[in-house]
Formats: C-alpha cells, structure tokens, sequence
C-alpha cells in the first residue's frame, strides 16, 4: 500500500475515533459533569500513552526539561475540554463540530503576535473566509443563535492556544512528552473537583468513560501515524470527514439535523482551511532550496 494512502487511512480512522468519542461524552454529559468526564477519559487514557511510549522509544521519551511550560499547556487544554464538552451537551453534534473546525483559523491570527510570524495575502483572505463561515453557522442575532455556539468557538480559541504553545515551546521535546503532560494536567486539575462534581455512573456509562478514553487514544494515534506516512497538505483535509461522521451520529442517536446554515457555514469554514493548507505548502515549496 502505498504511504500516502496509508496516512488517508490512518487519518480517516483518527477523525472517526474523535467523532465517536465527542458523541460518547454528549451522551455522558446529559448525566454527568464535563470534570468528570475529563477525569475518566484521561484516566484511562494515562496508561495507554505510557505504553504505548514504552515501545516508541521507551519511557525516557516522557522526560522532560519544561515543567512550567507542560502545566500550562495543560491547563489551556483543560479549559479545551470543559468548553467543548459543554457545547457538545447543548448544540446538535454537526453544529458543534462546524465551529470547532475554527481552530486552525485561530491559530493563524494568534500566530502574528504570539509567534512572531508572518502572514501573507492570500493566507489573510482564507482566514477571514473562514470566520465568515463561524459568523454563518453561529448567526449572532438571528432566530437560530444559541449561547452555547459562543462556548465552542471559546473552545476553538482555546485549542488554538494550545497549539500555538506547541509550535512555541515543542523544540527539543518529545511527541509523546507532549502528549502525557497535556493529559495528565486535565486528570488531576479535574481529580480536585471531584467531591462537588460527583455523580454515581450507572453501570453502562462505565463502560462509556472507558470507551471515551480508549477512543482519544486512537484518534491521537489515528491522526500523528496520518502525518508520519503522508504529507500535512495530502493528509489534513480529510479531519473535515468529522463534519460527516457528525452528521450521521447526531441524526442517527439524537434525530438532530443541522439547519442548512450549519452545512453552508461548515463549507466555508472548510474551503477556508483548505486553502490555508494548499497555501502554507506552496510556500515551503518556494522556500525550499534548489539543487
């Protein structure tokens, strides 16, 4: 098989374990609180990292010279989670999912000022394309506009956040590092919410946190196999096969089907990324020394 067909597969799989996952916790979230819920994903996704670490070059790979830098980090992604978990139990799964596609269009605004990095033209207009496609699926003002819109595009801001750190502090660290600390922090900061948070799971949603976390651990290994067999500009479209999947799981668990704002918007948030990433690898083309 060859490795560009290889990462569409791995990524496809990664995007589907995300989508069956966000559908897992908006099931939970109609009983439990999204700290509790964050407390057994990555309780039972902990474990799995570890191993998975013990046979991609060993437990050393968890080492760590950024402490300060893996807390905050950390805590960005709680405030991740909490939000988007929130807005999954409120908003149809599609809805939800649209507005999250509005993190790589954060992180190209935050890049400027947090990175110090330049933007061109043409990046510029995709960019603004695409928050025209959050102002299309939200609506402020309108019939159809919802609190909660405005808790996943928090959501979207705060994920972003959470790259942008990556891309700034990720030198000299390791993936799976990376990957530990950003769920160790969210399992103990919601660890210590536990005796006001608490609610008894029934014995399914056992085996519903224990599926939540087992699926995060997929998708992240679904989507960093994705990048290590293809190319990002090859690879990278196909995270907005989530619109689908979310689609059919809200329709077929909630009977939810997004208004045609919701796929219009969606299509612009998604042209918007696509060409961001066509245009971020012409670039590196360009720069790209000649032989």
């Amino acid at each position: 098989m060859a490795p560009s067909l290889k990462g569409i597969l791995f990524m496809c799989g990664g995007v589907l374990c995300l989508a069956l996952g966000d559908a897992l916790t908006k099931w939970l979230g109609a009983v439990h609180s999204p700290l509790q819920i964050i407390f057994f994903r990555t309780l039972v996704s902990l474990p799995l990292i570890v191993l998975i670490a013990r046979f991609n070059g060993g437990l050393r790979t968890l080492g760590t010279r950024r402490p300060g830098v893996h807390l905050l980090r950390g805590l960005i992604f709680t405030a991740t989670m909490i939000t988007f978990m929130w807005g999954l139990v409120l908003l149809p799964l599609a809805t939800a999912t649209a507005i999250a596609f509005a993190a790589p269009l954060f992180v190209t605004l935050l890049s400027v000022p947090l990175l110090g990095e330049r933007v061109d033209r043409p990046t510029w207009l995709a960019t603004l394309l695409g928050f025209v496609g959050v102002l299309v699926v939200v609506r402020p003002g309108a019939a159809g506009f919802q609190p909660a819109m405005l808790v996943v595009v928090a959501a979207a801001l705060f994920y972003a956040l959470t790259m942008i750190t990556a891309r700034r502090y990720g030198e000299g660290e390791h993936l799976w590092a990376m990957v530990f600390y950003t769920t160790l922090v969210p399992c103990l900061a919601a660890s210590l919410t536990l005796p006001w948070v608490w609610q008894a799971p029934a014995p399914l949603h056992w085996l519903g946190f224990l599926g939540a976390g087992v699926l995060g651990v997929g998708a992240m290994v679904g989507l960093t196999q994705a990048f290590r067999y293809a190319p990002a500009a090859i690879a990278a479209p196909f995270d907005y096969t989530a619109l689908l999947w979310a689609t059919l799981l809200g329709w077929g668990f909630w009977g939810e089907m997004p208004d045609p704002w919701v796929f219009a918007g969606g299509s612009l948030i998604i042209a918007s990324g696509l060409a961001i990433a066509y245009q971020e690898r012409r670039v590196a083309l360009n720069r790209r020394p000649s032989l």
